[in-house]
Order: C-alpha cells, then structure tokens, then sequence
C-alpha cells in the first residue's frame, strides 16, 4: 500500500512539472520574426538601352552638329552616352558607338581610383590625408605626378586584374574592351598596351557609363566609402568641357566628373545631379578632332536642355549616390 502510494505521488510529481514545464513555454512570447532585408536589384545597362531616348539624343545631336556629327559617328571618330538615373533601378541608356575604342588621355584615372580603393578596402592602402589629398588632385586637377604616384602603389598588375574581374569586367575583350591603364603617366615605358587595339590609356563610352552606374548604386565599392569617392569626384578643377558647357546650361548642377585632353583626342564623363529639377544622368563623350574641347562643351549643353525636356515636372523622390546625403 505504502509502495502504491509513493508511486503514485511521484507520478502526481511529474504531472505536475511536465504540467509547469508546458505552461511556461506556452507563456513566453514568440520569437521575433527575422526582418527581410530587401537588396534592390539593378538592370545592365547594355539591357536598358531605350529607343525614344536615342531617337531625342539623336535629334538633338543632328540638329546642333548637322554633317560633322554624322561623319564623326560613322569614321568612329565619336563616341556617346547618356543614362537617365532619374530612378536608379530603371535606367534609360542611349549609346552612340558604345563599344568603340579610343584613346582616353586622363579619363581613365577613375580606373586608378577604383584600384586604390579596392586596396584600400583589402586593408594593402590607407585613406589617410595624404592619400586623400593625391587621389583629390588625380581627379579634380588630373594631376599626372599623383596619378603615377597612386598607380604606382595599387600595381599595373593588380590594376588589370580589377578592371577584369568578373565583378567589374570595367574591360571585357567580348564587349571590345573599355577602361584600361597600360602606361603610368610621368611619359616613362608603356607597361602593356590593352590586348584588342595596342592602347596605354584606353576606353568605350559604355564602360565608363557601367563605372558610373556601379558606384552609383554602391556597386564599384563598399558604402563604407562612398561617400569619400563622391567628394573626390566632385568639384571639378578644370573648367573646360562638360564644365563649360553646363555652366552656361544649367550652372546650378552638381557636377562629379574626370575628363582627358592629349593633342586631338578629348573625352569627359561624370554623373550630373539637379536636385532642383530631380533628374540625374550619366554623360560620357570621346573624341578625336581638332575642336573636341568645344563641341564636347556644347554636347554637354544640349544634353542637358533634352533632360529638362524629359523631366517637367520635379521628381522628389529621387536617389542619389548610394550612401550620401
């Protein structure tokens, strides 16, 4: 009876926890859900390419430059683009030669700042003042002892290897090619001409508006930085060219920008921000003639009186550079 009894209140025992236990359990709260993190995904640019957008572009190239903007575009002598970035996840691109080749002159040192940043991201460099202030003259006063100095440190080699990781593919030999740095820029020996036209300082005005598009939408590097490689960007030293030109169309855009100049050969590019009208765009132009300078000036121009033209009324809501205010 005593065996019983005792059995029996150890099985009154364990009811009781097990009872305690599932009480406990169904008191607490749930969980917390796991937020979802939504990542924007953004088109190609070669997938954004926008007919109405070409035939404006077109129109407005003819009507400025009549014969001598046909004969550059089909001598291969000119090369064009132009993305609206209005909305960051729907571009609209319009190309005049977007694969073309050319010689870039100082262009192509936004390639020699993406290579120092990615080094500077793998910890092999430090944004200190006075990389800073060299990567600040490379671009605003394209300096040429700055643009050696910093090459220099990031390696030909390492610098090659970036701009065709698969991650950037900034040069692809299937698109026929895009930016590259074979030869530093003090005049000293080529290090390696680009492998599809023998060019030191190369590059297609679709891989210079890819450049764009890929830091704008935090791409080309890490948020952490971007907000130093919109500063370098900015405030362009040189007046001539895209500068120029807006100055007389539209001088309150912001204005992020690297342009190049040897003998005949002029290419400017950069993005153009009026947060006033709410429009933004890439704008990349390569030239070889005699007046590039100027006509890159008014093409500039034009380019802009078309976005006011697309952009009547303000967009509020519109994005700039990933990672600024």
């Amino acid at each position: 009876m005593k065996r019983e009894r005792f059995i029996l209140s150890r099985i009154t025992l364990f009811t009781t926890l097990a009872l305690l236990v599932i009480f406990s359990i169904g008191c607490q709260e749930p969980p917390p859900k796991k937020k979802v993190v939504q990542v924007p995904t953004y088109p190609s640019l070669r997938q954004s390419f926008d007919q109405d957008f070409y035939q404006s572009l077109d129109t407005v190239l003819k009507k400025e430059f009549q014969g001598e903007y046909k004969r550059a575009v089909e001598n291969k002598k000119a090369a064009f683009a132009v993305v609206d970035l209005t909305n960051l996840q729907q571009p609209r691109v319009a190309c005049i030669n977007p694969d073309v080749m050319m010689y870039a002159a100082s262009l192509p040192k936004i390639a020699i700042l993406l290579g120092a940043f990615v080094k500077i991201e793998r910890g092999e460099m430090l944004l200190n003042d006075e990389t800073r202030a060299g990567l600040l003259r490379m671009i605003r006063k394209s300096s040429n002892e700055d643009a050696t100095a910093i090459l220099t440190r990031v390696g030909f080699e390492d610098l090659a290897e970036i701009l065709q990781s698969q991650k950037y593919r900034l040069y692809d030999p299937e698109h026929n090619g895009g930016l590259w740095v074979g030869r530093d820029y003090s005049g000293g020996p080529v290090w390696k001409r680009d492998p599809l036209h023998n060019i030191s300082h190369g590059a297609t005005a679709i891989q210079v508006a890819r450049f764009y598009y890929l830091a704008m939408t935090g791409r080309l590097i890490s948020e952490q930085y971007l907000s130093d490689f919109a500063e370098i960007m900015s405030e362009p030293g040189i007046q001539h060219k895209f500068v120029k030109g807006l100055k007389r169309a539209n001088p309150d855009a912001e204005i992020y920008r690297k342009s190049g100049t040897w003998k005949d050969f002029h290419a400017d590019s950069g993005v153009i921000v009026d947060k006033k009208a709410g429009y933004q765009y890439i704008i990349v132009a390569l030239m070889e003639h005699p007046k590039g300078a100027d006509i890159i000036a008014r093409f500039a121009a034009v380019v802009d009186e078309m976005m006011v033209r697309s952009h009547p009324v303000s967009n509020e809501k519109m994005n700039t550079w990933k990672g600024t205010s």
